[in-house]
């Protein structure tokens, strides 16, 4: 079955093809980082009239065979760019006559390790042999923990309770003029420095127990990166860097301290409940450190860690459509009627 996928849910314009919901057999980006680089993140208004420029050439550009089914992003994401690539999504199903899904982009992230390219073998197993696994979708717009018992079924067990992974990266490069998108200059700039005593220190994010953010979640297993950007702040004011040598060390020390959250938190999901994988995606998931972090920590816990290529870590259309085989969170003729749902949740 081919099924085509469509994402706008951010800043990224993408189609794609994929079959049977592993193998991919076209896939397009377009993504918008230069006209988001002058503000240091994402202008909603910008996003959404690119969205409307590329997506007809997107789709165009990916549909060299046939397909069977249109999948779709519908939610979590803004709601502006969210609406181009739904409204795409209806109009190109009808057209064709084919059935419509709407898709989780979360859930969607997840799915990203099993992809594999046409023509070629696939990395990893089939995801069914896999389960149960624990679930980290880590991006900029989300840090999230899902139990997913069985494949096509996710729970949300912990998450942030405000800025997500990818937001803290941005907010630092932001404050030290390092540029955007914040993860990959982070990145860049950390390697190699060493991870000595001697490094700054800042919060690795851990919220109170009864906070009313949690909302019935496990304090133990969420992270609150709000309070982080503002110890850097406050510490870049009183120890301003000399020289980029100091600037790399603050850096990696702010990079360890959101690694040093994130792998804790998966650390402490994977000593609750037997599972046979860990299954990462989302664009921070291609940070270096992290995925070290990651490594010793599914490791020690005696699971595979699953990590897509990383082509598709960020934002991509393979993702929706290949999930779209086994999960339909919308279909058949409600699919035509749904809204956008900017505040989605796995499971949902």
């Amino acid at each position: 079955m081919n099924i085509l996928g469509i994402e706008s849910s951010c800043d990224e314009t993408a189609c794609a093809v994929v079959k049977d919901g592993r193998e991919v057999l076209t896939n397009v980006v377009y993504t918008q980082i230069p006209l988001h680089q002058p503000y240091g993140g994402v202008v909603p208004e910008v996003a959404s009239r690119a969205h409307i420029e590329k997506i007809h050439g997107v789709v165009r550009e990916t549909m060299t065979e046939p397909v069977d089914a249109v999948a779709v992003t519908y939610g979590p994401g803004l709601a502006s760019s969210l609406l181009v690539g739904l409204n795409a999504a209806k109009g190109l199903a009808l057209s064709l006559g084919v059935p419509l899904f709407g898709v989780n982009h979360i859930e969607a992230h997840l799915h990203t390790p099993f992809l594999f390219d046409s023509p070629g073998p696939a990395q990893t197993d089939a995801p069914e042999s896999l389960m149960p696994a624990l679930g980290l979708a880590v991006s900029g717009g989300h840090t999230t923990w899902v139990d997913m018992p069985s494949y096509g079924e996710y729970k949300v067990i912990g998450q942030t309770l405000d800025d997500a992974a990818g937001e803290a990266f941005d907010k630092a490069a932001k404050l030290l003029g390092l540029g955007y998108p914040g993860g990959p200059v982070i990145d860049k700039w950390a390697r190699g420095v060493p991870l000595t005593p001697d490094l700054p220190r800042f919060p690795k994010g851990a919220p109170r127990p009864g906070t009313a953010a949690l909302a019935g979640l496990d304090a133990e297993l969420c992270v609150s990166f709000s309070g982080l950007k503002t110890a850097l702040l406050y510490f870049v004011q009183k120890n301003p860097p000399k020289d980029d040598a100091e600037k790399a060390r603050i850096v990696a020390a702010y990079q360890e301290a959101i690694v040093g959250a994130l792998a804790d938190r998966t650390a402490r999901a994977l000593r609750r409940r037997t599972y046979r994988a860990l299954v990462v995606g989302g664009g921070v998931s291609l940070n270096g450190r992290l995925r070290a972090r990651l490594a010793e920590t599914a490791s020690a816990a005696g699971v595979p860690l699953l990590l897509a290529q990383p082509k598709y870590c960020g934002d991509n259309a393979a993702m929706i459509a290949g999930l779209a085989f086994w999960r339909r969170n919308v279909s058949g003729d409600a699919a035509f009627a749904i809204d956008v749902n900017p505040a989605l949740q796995p499971g949902d």
